[in-house]
């Protein structure tokens, strides 16, 4: 049934549809995620907060970010991708909208939100990036997959367009009120989006299978055979992850590339406006150009991650990023032509060092076989997201996260802080480089294949039977 798909030479409307779905909620849920970034350049000087308590504000999503990928990768096996997806659309929407009510000055209110908030936004990331691999062909699966993080700067750039425009007549309350919008998307999952094929197959469920691949393909299901033999029906153990520990490994060291490039971002407003000494409505002017950098680069990265191969396209993005990350830090205080290139070398950056993850996401899913898909992208996308802790955690230690947000206490932080975003990326390219496979252009068969026989033998598995 499934080579019908491997072997699609062109993908129909009724793929889009399954993109459009994925992609939008992506950028919707990553608007509700870094709205916290515009927020925090608002109140942090009315409130007195310090490094510290503007920290908690920005790493409390990356605490719970590992627990809510875990629990949703395994829900996804369990119950399906559609009915995860849409859970945790509602998880993300809903935190959002409810930092509206935060009483004046209750910063520890706005960290349990943003907690509930990072549990929603990485569960939403496993679920559709798995969903978009499943229906996706081998020799278009990493840029249609990729195509699904290209607009998560989007929902930066809709943050920083609401933060420069909106926000002086809403106020920043007006703004989180808005994160409740991306709920509506639940009814867009509900009347376009089918049930993964692949999982509707292990369940044994093979008319619904049919039919979902049919749809996908906008084929008769009578076009599609059904199997003479029934599969059987699979149950998934979590620990089985643990058979494959190299694809742990290369999964959470490559996810972990994001750790620079999220505390900048959710940092940035708030530099902006002590580095360049502007107005956080002006700031959010600058982070517009930062966004649109950002959406090209994953464009160009969505396309070299099937051109290049994950391995080399990994490689190269790590290391420029990281080159561009540092020479930030290093050149705060430089102007050329009147030009900050504190900022030009933000700009650059964030071509790479965002596009950089329309290859990792895609890539932490392919690492595992097909009944641990959710399951294993939930991991390792978990433990990638330790970086939305301890990369706005890493900025508040530099600075001593007793001192008061100032000019003064950031611009010594700045080169320390900025090299340590970019040492990140460096642990990245190591990565790709000694420990990650090739995937680029296999199938899902073929990766399962290798994973469960002749290539990555689990300790524990029995030989094949002919």
């Amino acid at each position: 049934m499934l080579d019908l798909l491997e072997n699609q030479k062109k993908l129909t409307f009724n793929q889009w549809k399954i993109a459009g779905a994925a992609t939008l909620g992506d950028m919707l849920d990553f608007f509700d995620f870094f709205l916290i970034g515009f927020v925090l350049a608002f109140v942090v000087k009315d409130w007195h907060l310090t490094y510290g308590q503007a920290g908690a504000i920005l790493l409390a999503s990356g605490v719970s970010a590992p627990f809510g990928s875990l629990f949703y990768g395994w829900f996804a096996d369990k119950v399906g991708r559609r009915t995860a997806l849409i859970a945790a659309i509602l998880n993300v929407s809903i935190a959002t909208g409810a930092m509206a009510l935060t009483p004046e000055g209750a910063w520890i209110y706005l960290v349990v939100c943003r907690f509930i908030t990072g549990f929603g936004v990485t569960g939403l990331y496993s679920v559709d990036i798995t969903l978009m691999q499943e229906f996706s062909p081998a020799k278009k699966r990493g840029w249609f997959t990729g195509l699904t993080t290209t607009l998560l700067p989007a929902g930066q750039l809709l943050a920083a367009l609401l933060g420069a425009f909106a926000a002086p007549y809403i106020g920043w309350r007006g703004l989180v009120g808005l994160g409740l919008v991306p709920a509506l998307l639940c009814l867009y999952v509900r009347a376009f989006v089918p049930e993964s094929p692949h999982w509707l197959l292990r369940r044994g469920r093979l008319e619904e299978a049919r039919k979902s691949l049919a749809w996908a393909m906008q084929i008769d299901p009578a076009q599609i055979p059904l199997p003479t033999v029934l599969p059987p029906v699979e149950k998934t153990r979590w620990l089985e992850l643990f058979k494959y520990p190299r694809s742990i490994i290369a999964g959470c060291l490559t996810g972990l590339t994001q750790t620079g490039g999220v505390a900048l971002a959710l940092w940035l407003v708030t530099l902006l406006v002590m580095v360049l000494r502007i107005t956080p409505a002006e700031a959010s002017k600058l982070v517009i150009w930062v966004s649109l950098s950002a959406i090209g680069g994953r464009f160009f990265c969505s396309y070299i991650s099937d051109a290049w191969g994950r391995r080399t396209s990994g490689i190269v993005t790590c290391l420029v990023s990281a080159l561009f990350m540092s020479l930030a830090g290093y050149l705060h205080d430089v102007y050329i032509g009147g030009a900050s290139m504190f900022f030009v070398m933000i700009l650059c950056q964030s071509f790479l060092g965002s596009g950089n993850y329309t290859i990792v996401g895609p890539y932490m899913g392919e690492l595992w076989p097909a009944r641990l898909r959710g399951s294993g992208m939930g991991l390792v996308y978990g433990v990638g997201n330790l970086g939305k802790f301890i990369g706005p955690a890493g900025l508040a230690l530099i600075a001593g996260s007793s001192n008061y947000v100032k000019p003064e206490a950031t611009a010594a932080a700045l080169i320390p802080g900025f090299n340590y975003f970019a040492s990140w990326y460096i642990l990245g390219a190591i990565a790709f480089w000694l420990i990650a496979v090739e995937t680029a252009g296999r199938t899902i068969d073929d990766i399962d294949a290798e994973l469960t026989g002749t290539g990555q033998q689990p300790a524990t598995a029995k030989a094949p039977a002919e």
